[in-house]
């Protein structure tokens, strides 16, 4: 059986007409509909000669047996955000079972081959991400997760539950990174850096490592009308003026990202000086003595703004994960496939998490291949790649598959 890029595309609409509607994408992880697009993909594996099972995280492996037990994983997740796209997380399951039907097609692999759907990596839900990829690399704290619940008020243990999943023992799924050699994962872009460059592929060098932090900035709440601006202490003054300075650092650092995404105000009407300002920064770069800097730069500059302001600042770190840099050979022999497909490849960073950083954090040996998102568009219900792009897509895949496998069976 040779490859069939076309099947992949056509599995991929029919699993949109099966779990979506007029909104996008609604596979949202523990959920009935995530558990038909689960059901849909496991017919799809008629007539395999593979393993099915699923682990106490609620992962999906699919084995194919090979002459030796060293493990190339193939990774993706089919579960969605609420009102997602057509590919987000699915491409890389659906292309990585067309890779897998290729290899089973022509007999015994010289390693073994496992194709896993991670549970629940977008965390739409519950609000944790990457949830059965971190049970599986082991750096999950169950405890931290025991209180969470959704807008419904229905509890994550509640809702594990109904999928025969406990927190007590998830992170048993460990055992399944065992005898893993490489990890490979295929996925959107997601952002608009191919579409800009007019590329259909890219290899990626890894994931950014992220500094999330809450920032309160204290001054005093007083009346708009009688309180004269040389008097006042407005805790919104060093928002705004963080808020802007927080775009110079990333400039002074190529490929970093600082991002304000909330602001809530104290008293918060239209009569008053702002007594209280909190907001948010979510800072990411790939290196980590660029993220460092970054950070602490913003922290120079609020209590520079602070004391202009006559205010007082605090931060508190919301969430940190450092930097995880992809294989250098495996990123080689991504180039090599996207090369040969294609022609022309481009290297970049992934500001976005994936499962395959939980991967690399256990040691194994992990890659990522971006294919070309249009608009640079994700996590909508316009959310697109060219066919011709996917087509590509799963082609270099398929050659990157058979050039890890020899790169095992070698080694």
């Amino acid at each position: 059986m040779s490859l069939q890029p076309q099947r992949t595309i056509d599995e991929l609409k029919e699993l949109r007409a099966l779990t979506g509607d007029d909104d996008g994408a609604q596979r949202v992880a523990w959920t009935d509909t995530w558990a038909t697009a689960r059901s849909w993909m496991k017919e799809k594996l008629a007539g395999l000669p593979v393993e099915y099972e699923t682990d106490q995280a609620g992962n999906v492996w699919v084995t194919l047996r090979g002459k030796s037990d060293k493990t190339m994983l193939i990774g993706g997740h089919l579960d969605s955000v609420p009102n997602g796209g057509w590919l987000d997380g699915c491409l890389n399951v659906m292309a990585g079972l067309e890779v897998l039907r290729r290899i089973a097609s022509e007999g015994t692999p010289p390693v073994t081959v496992r194709l896993v759907d991670w549970a629940d990596e977008e965390g739409a839900r519950f609000g944790r991400s990457l949830f059965g990829s971190s049970a599986a690399s082991n750096t999950m704290n169950p405890d931290e997760l025991r209180d969470l619940k959704d807008k419904n008020g229905v509890t994550l243990v509640d809702a594990l539950a109904r999928f025969g999943v406990s927190l007590d023992t998830c992170k048993q799924a460990h055992a399944q990174l065992k005898n893993a050699a490489a990890y490979l994962e295929l996925h959107i872009e997601q952002g608009p850096v191919l579409e800009s460059l007019d590329l259909p592929l890219g290899v990626v060098l890894g994931t950014f490592g992220v500094e999330r932090h809450a920032i309160r900035f204290t001054g005093q709440a007083a009346h708009s009308g009688s309180t004269p601006m040389d008097k006042r202490r407005d805790a919104l003054g060093g928002v705004s003026r963080l808020h802007l300075e927080i775009r110079e650092v990333a400039k002074r650092h190529p490929s970093g990202v600082c991002t304000v995404g909330r602001v809530v105000t104290q008293p918060g009407i239209v009569t008053a000086v702002v007594g209280q300002a909190d907001m948010t920064l979510d800072q990411r770069h790939l290196d980590a003595e660029h993220l460092a800097a970054m950070l602490q730069e913003a922290k120079d500059a609020s209590q520079r703004i602070a004391a202009d302001e006559k205010i007082d600042v605090e931060w508190n770190r919301i969430w940190q994960i450092e930097p995880i840099l992809f294989h250098p050979h495996l990123i080689d022999l991504c180039e090599q496939s996207i090369m040969e497909t294609c022609g022309v490849s481009h290297r970049l960073p992934s500001g976005p998490l994936h499962d395959a950083a939980e991967v690399a954090r256990a040691g194994v040996p992990t890659i990522m291949m971006f294919v070309q998102s249009l608009y640079g568009i994700s996590h909508n219900k316009i959310e697109d790649t060219k066919e011709e792009h996917i087509a590509y897509s799963v082609q270099a895949f398929d050659r990157l598959a058979s050039k890890t496998m020899q790169w095992l069976a070698q080694g």
